[in-house]
C-alpha cells in the first residue's frame, strides 16, 4: 500500500473504504469501497470528501490490511449466540446477538486485547440483557494496516471466544403477594401487574399469583408449595428493616436458602435473592411499584438466564448501582447497573 496524490491515482486500486460525512445532510456512508479503481470522473469526488491524497494496493506489500485482519480476528470473538457481518465496512466488523439473552464477555481478555493499542473492541456492558439482531460489539485496527505480528497477539487471547449470549432458560413464573392490607382488600394490589409486565418482556408467562395475609406460617406454606410449580417465584411485601416484616422469615422457614438480603443498588437496596433448590426466590421490595428500573430489572435478566447469584456477584453491582434521574425512561440503555455487571 502506498500513498499517492489523487490527481495521480487515475487507474489505481483504492487500499480503503472512503467514508462522507455530511453533517448538514444527517449523512454518514461509505462513498468508496477498498478495492474501487479510481477513474477520472472520481478525482474531483475524492477531492470533495478532503482526500488530496489517497492510498492505493501494491503488490508485495507484507502487513496486514485493516479487512483483513477484521475478518481474521471476527470468527475467534465470536462465540455460541452471537454472529458477525460477512464483510467488513469501512474496515470494521460488528457483531450481533442471534437471539435473546444475557450478553457474556471475558473481560479481562477484552482489556488485554484493547491494551495493546492497534486494535479496538468496544463492547456493550458484560451482563447486558440484549434481543435478537442487536449490535453488541465491534472489531477494528485502528489504522489501515498492521504487521502480521499483532494480528497474531490478539488472536493468542482468543483460544476460545469472548464474547457470547446466554438465551433465557427459565420459562414460567409465579408472584406470592404478602400483605395483610392487600390480602383484606383495604389497599389495590400492585405488583402482579408491575411483575407480570416485566416478565412478559422474556416472554416468561406468571403460572400462578397468590395474595397471602403478614402470617409467617401461611406465607412459608405457600413458597414450599409453589416451589414445584415455577422456575422462578417473586414474592413481594415485608422485605425492609421494619421489625413487624416476615416475608424472608417465612421464606427461610420455607427452606429457602438467602444468598443475600439487601445490596448495593438504589433503588432496590432491600432486594433478596435465595434459593430453594434450584428454584430461584426473591423478595421484591416496593420501589419496584414506584420506579422503573430496580435492582429487580438489573438481576431478572440473569436469573432467567440460569446465572446463579452469589453475593461477590451482587456486591459488585455497587459500581453503577446509583440510579440517576431520567433512569425510568432509559433503562437499560442507561448507566444504571452498567459499571457493576461483571
Amino acid at each position: 500500500m502506498r500513498k499517492v496524490s489523487v490527481h495521480e491515482s487515475i487507474g489505481l486500486i483504492l487500499a480503503h473504504d472512503v467514508t462522507e460525512i455530511r453533517v448538514d445532510r444527517g449523512v454518514k456512508h461509505r462513498a468508496f469501497r477498498r478495492g474501487h479503481v479510481i477513474a477520472p470522473a472520481d478525482v474531483e469526488r475524492l477531492l470533495d470528501l478532503g482526500k488530496g491524497t489517497v492510498f492505493v494496493q501494491e503488490e508485495g506489500s507484507v502487513d496486514v490490511h485493516e479487512d483483513e485482519a477484521a475478518m481474521t480476528v471476527a470468527p475467534a470473538v465470536a462465540g455460541p449466540g452471537v454472529s458477525h457481518d460477512a464483510e467488513p465496512y469501512e474496515g470494521k466488523v460488528s457483531f450481533r446477538a442471534e437471539h435473546a439473552g444475557v450478553l457474556r464477555i471475558d473481560t479481562e481478555r477484552l482489556l488485554a486485547i484493547n491494551s495493546l493499542g492497534v486494535p479496538a473492541l468496544p463492547t456493550l456492558p458484560a451482563n447486558f440483557p440484549v434481543n435478537e439482531g442487536q449490535t453488541v460489539a465491534a472489531f477494528r485496527i485502528i489504522p489501515l494496516t498492521c504487521e502480521k505480528a499483532m494480528v497474531d497477539a490478539v488472536l493468542a487471547q482468543l483460544e476460545t471466544p469472548l464474547i457470547h449470549v446466554d438465551p433465557y432458560r427459565l420459562r414460567s413464573a409465579a408472584i406470592l403477594v404478602t400483605g395483610t392490607e392487600v390480602f383484606e382488600g383495604r389497599i389495590e394490589d400492585g405488583f402482579v401487574a408491575r411483575l407480570t409486565a416485566t416478565l412478559a418482556a422474556y416472554d416468561v408467562p406468571v403460572v400462578e399469583s397468590v395474595i397471602v395475609p403478614d402470617d409467617r406460617a401461611v406465607i412459608a406454606a405457600e413458597v414450599e408449595r409453589l416451589a414445584g410449580a415455577c422456575d422462578l417465584l417473586l414474592v413481594t411485601g415485608g422485605t425492609s428493616v421494619d421489625p413487624d416484616d416476615v416475608t424472608v422469615l417465612a421464606m427461610a422457614d420455607a427452606g429457602v436458602e438467602v444468598v443475600v438480603k439487601g445490596m448495593p443498588v438504589q433503588p432496590g437496596n432491600h432486594f433478596t435473592v435465595g434459593y430453594r433448590g434450584e428454584v430461584p426466590m426473591c423478595a421484591v421490595p416496593a420501589g419496584a411499584l414506584f420506579h422503573r428500573a430496580t435492582a429487580c430489572d438489573l438481576l431478572l435478566p440473569r436469573i432467567l438466564a440460569g446465572e446463579r447469584l452469589d453475593r461477590r456477584r451482587i456486591a459488585a453491582l455497587g459500581l453503577g448501582g446509583l440510579a440517576q434521574p431520567g433512569t425510568d425512561e432509559h433503562f437499560p440503555n442507561s448507566t444504571f447497573g452498567a459499571g457493576g455487571w461483571q
